[in-house]
């Protein structure tokens, strides 16, 4: 029988059980009226009582569905009724099975205190039914009667205290059920808001992820085609004042070369692959070549050099230098008016260090002014560029004085 099942039960006992009970109390004492000695008058005593026990559980029945909880008008209640069953089963012992519906509605109807008390006058009862009726015939009747009683009261003594843990575990389980039942709904709660969270995380996750990648696009397009138009511009502006046609050709083939290398780099960038000057060679050639080729495009010495023991970069860290290499050249060409420049890189243990110097005209770090639209990337990229993989970037410059610009990443090597 389930839990749920039991208070359905107890309340149609409640409600049918002691009808139930004084039809078959009735019924029995009918059936031995004259086995157990009962004359009309007793028999006419018995109805006037089974009818009043009706009377008496009909408004018993009404003032429990106003008044559930225990009271004294149940009390007086309860007391009426046993007086009713004591004395038919004064008269006829078999009415005993009413008056046993004093064991079950005890607990229901009496306050706790008075619980105990009103099992007893019920015990005394059942145990005179018992021995035989009221009263017992002579010592031995009687010392059978406070046996018989000593065991009902032993019983329900027992049975009592039963009920009273089961009642008290009940109690437990359901204030058990109930904190289950809010640390579910509580936990609930968290799930929900933990899911508006992750929700609410991928989506700054994806719109961080997006603008990262406009950043990289910009960066890796201000780059190679912004300044690969550049030196076609400026290819293409000597041209037009080229003194014969031989200059005017070796300076058109080298506008040719950096718009077909400008658009490699454009494609790779597109797909974020490495730039074009990696793709076959490692960081110390492709910055040599690099600095070579600005050196022969804008008529300005510069230098290469390498210290330390070379080794094999990983591919993120190799395309980040050759980047800040890249825009720094091309912030001197624009800006520096230098007539020598210098690019070093240096393998120095755990660190990478990429230091470029001029002896341009320089200028005050603090003056520059906040990149524009319309304007480049320049120090505010080579230094995202550097920080994006753990590294820093350092600037001195002085007007008059040249600029020294160095990079400073972590050396990790290539794991393939």
């Amino acid at each position: 029988m389930t839990t749920a099942a039991q208070p359905q039960i107890r309340a149609r006992f409640g409600r049918w059980g002691p009808w139930a009970l004084l039809v078959a109390g009735t019924v029995a004492a009918a059936i031995s009226a004259r086995a157990v000695g009962m004359d009309r008058h007793e028999m006419a005593q018995s109805a006037v009582l089974v009818a009043a026990a009706a009377v008496l559980q009909g408004v018993w029945a009404r003032m429990k569905r106003r008044r559930p909880d225990p009271n004294w008008t149940g009390v007086c209640l309860y007391l009426l009724r046993w007086a009713i069953g004591f004395v038919l089963a004064w008269l006829n012992p078999f009415f005993s099975f009413y008056a046993v519906i004093g064991y079950y509605t005890a607990a229901i109807d009496l306050p706790r205190r008075l619980v105990l008390p009103g099992l007893f006058l019920t015990a005394v009862t059942m145990a005179g039914g018992q021995v035989g009726g009221w009263p017992p015939h002579g010592p031995v009747q009687w010392v059978g009667f406070f046996l018989v009683l000593a065991v009902n009261m032993g019983m329900v003594t027992l049975f009592t205290r039963y009920a009273q843990q089961e009642q008290a575990r009940a109690v437990v389980q359901a204030d058990t059920i109930g904190e289950l039942e809010r640390t579910n709904t509580a936990l609930q709660q968290a799930l929900d808001e933990n899911a508006a969270l992750h929700a609410q995380l991928l989506l700054q996750a994806r719109e961080a992820g997006v603008a990262d990648e406009r950043r990289r696009l910009a960066a890796e397009i201000h780059d190679t085609l912004a300044q690969g138009l550049t030196g076609i511009i400026a290819q293409l502006q000597v041209v037009a004042n080229a003194p014969d046609l031989a200059t005017a050709r070796t300076h058109l083939e080298r506008a040719s070369t950096l718009a077909r290398h400008s658009l490699g780099e454009a494609r790779r960038s597109v797909h974020n692959l490495a730039p074009v000057a990696l793709a076959a060679d490692g960081l110390p050639e492709a910055l040599k070549k690099t600095v070579t080729e600005w050196g022969e495009r804008t008529a300005t010495r510069a230098e290469f050099t390498v210290t330390g023991t070379t080794e094999q970069l990983h591919d993120e860290v190799a395309a980040t230098l050759l980047r800040i290499a890249q825009e720094a050249l091309s912030n001197a060409a624009r800006h520096a008016r230098a007539t020598r420049v210098g690019v070093t890189l240096s393998f120095m243990g755990d660190e990478v260090t990429l230091d470029i110097r001029d002896d341009g005209t320089g200028f005050d770090p603090a003056a520059v002014p906040e990149r524009t639209r319309s304007g480049g990337f320049g120090l505010d990229g080579m230094r995202a560029r550097a920080e994006r993989i753990a590294g820093s970037l350092t600037l001195e410059s002085e007007p008059g004085h040249g600029t020294a610009l160095s990079a400073r990443v972590p050396l990790v090597r290539d794991d393939r």
